[in-house]
């Protein structure tokens, strides 16, 4: 999904102008006729997801100082690129010093737009990765904190916001490269042990025979080379929360034992005489099929249990492709700046590229690639040719136009399940299963289908993924509530609906 930029100007002109240009740069352009409609779609109840604002300085009800201001004391840390037509030395001093990121003179050429957006992205996108640095090493990153737009990571976040809020024990299910880590981090962040320790251990990279060691520690002199005595992960832990990467590569040893810490609330470190009381958040993370393992013999089936008493299932790279480019910023910005290097982006065929590919390693693999092309960059832009690897991969066909309208990825999610995960009507949950095929733009015969069915499945296909919310479904098609009413009824849709008063027609046609 394109970076969403808001263009804030009561010259119902200049914001056509401004949302043909941004549209070009390819991102997405949102509309507000003014100081109050920006502030509205900034700082309400439900904000909008934006970028970066395109802001006039001089309009007649709320100026671009004002907004400035309300976004401020709200807290909104959103770039601002403010244009206005008086470029006096004084108007900028007293912008930039409201917060604005840059400044720009009408009419301002696409070009200077242009980089002026890209700037005040990458600034954005670094400076929201460094405190996302930060807050994971001090063990206060939040759910917040996640990178994703995606409708498929939506249950995702609110179970992980309910697992923090209790102590509940959370095992964090998907393939490796998902980002269970960062999402176990998350629920510690987000709880009431934020405060204490977050304790990480791979189960898969201890050696086997110091797995217990490592766990619960050891007295001096247990064993051979136990020169010290060592406290152990659960102690280390204590009061705050254990992180268990890949608990399903734990030997049956280590598993006695760990049952025995859970259920006890206490470890015996190795050469130990008495046990150690610990208050331990334990979360575990698997790759593995965990039930297929103790169907199998090779995990305990009470540890299992113990375990998995709130699952959270993290889906794969490739059912949330809306990811990809938001992490691909973000991983650009971090990577640049610890390799020196300036870099003002990604080409728009390259994004095509990175969409198109299945990506088998999912985040991690994202991550390395954008690490190997910032390397590779001889400009400062990352084309296609910075990624001969995933080019080889992709056929030529794929990074096209597709012949269909993608559906969400929440679609893949399993019907009708879905329906009630992502807070929809049962009717809802059903026209979003069938939409990936009511999409598409050719007929069985190839031929292209007519303007009208595909704006009627279009239409049908809006309703269904905004939940019937009018007013939101008139805005992402960008036209008005009473033109969708109209369109309703002209295209046989209408099932009732009534048009809204005057006053509601909110958007813009």
């Amino acid at each position: 999904m394109p970076a969403a930029v808001l263009i804030v100007d009561d010259d119902p002109v200049q914001r056509r102008l401004l949302e043909a240009m941004v549209q070009r740069f390819g991102y997405q352009a949102m509309l507000a006729e003014g100081g109050d409609a920006a502030v509205s779609l900034l700082t309400g109840p439900t904000p909008a997801r934006i970028d970066c604002v395109v802001l006039d300085l001089v309009m007649p009800d709320l100026d671009g100082l004002g907004v400035l201001a309300r976004m401020r004391e709200a807290g909104c840390d959103i770039p601002v690129i403010v244009q206005t037509a008086h470029g006096g030395i004084d108007n900028v001093v007293s912008v930039m010093r409201a917060g604005a990121t840059d400044f720009v003179v009408k009419p301002a050429s696409p070009e200077r737009l242009q980089v002026s957006l890209r700037n005040a992205l990458a600034t954005k996108a670094l400076a929201g990765e460094l405190q996302r640095l930060k807050r994971s090493r001090d063990g206060t990153l939040t759910i917040a904190d996640v990178i994703t737009r995606s409708a498929a990571m939506r249950p995702v976040l609110r179970a992980a916001e309910k697992a923090a809020a209790s102590a509940i024990p959370v095992l964090v299910e998907g393939e490796s490269g998902v980002g269970k880590e960062l999402i176990a981090r998350a629920i510690h962040g987000s709880g009431s042990r934020r405060a204490q320790p977050f304790v990480a251990v791979n189960c898969g990279a201890m050696p086997e025979n110091l797995v217990e060691s490592i766990l619960f520690g050891h007295e001096k002199g247990a064993f051979t080379g136990a020169t010290e005595k060592h406290s152990g992960k659960f102690v280390e832990a204590d009061r705050g929360t254990l992180f268990l990467d890949e608990v399903g590569e734990l030997p049956p040893p280590a598993q006695v034992k760990l049952l025995r810490a859970l259920q006890e609330g206490e470890v015996e470190p190795v050469g130990g005489r008495k046990c150690v009381k610990v208050d331990v958040r334990i979360i575990s993370a698997t790759n593995r099929d965990l039930i297929a393992d103790v169907k199998s013999g090779r995990f305990r089936e009470d540890l299992f249990y113990r375990l998995h008493v709130f699952p959270i299932s993290v889906p794969p790279l490739r059912q949330r492709h809306e990811d990809i480019p938001e992490l691909t910023r973000h991983f650009l910005a971090r990577t640049a700046a610890e390799e020196g290097k300036r870099m003002r982006g990604v080409s728009a065929e390259a994004l095509a590229l990175l969409a198109a590919y299945r990506w088998p390693g999912n985040v991690r693999q994202l991550e390395n690639a954008i690490f190997r092309a910032v390397v590779l960059a001889d400009g400062d832009e990352i084309g296609v040719n910075e990624f001969p690897q995933i080019a080889s991969q992709v056929a030529p066909g794929a990074i096209a136009a597709q012949p269909w309208i993608e559906p969400s990825p929440a679609m893949a999610a399993g019907w009708p399940d879905a329906g009630e995960n992502f807070g929809m009507s049962a009717r809802n949950a059903a026209a979003l299963a069938t939409a990936s095929a009511s999409l598409r733009l050719t007929d069985p015969h190839g031929d292209v289908r007519p303007l009208e069915e595909i704006e009627r499945d279009v239409i049908r296909f809006a309703i269904a993924h905004y939940d019937e919310q009018m007013s939101e479904v008139a805005r992402r098609l960008k036209i008005g509530r009473s033109t969708l009413y109209r369109k309703l009824e002209g295209l046989g849709l209408g099932d009732g609906a009534q048009e809204p008063a005057e006053n509601e027609n909110v958007t813009a046609e």
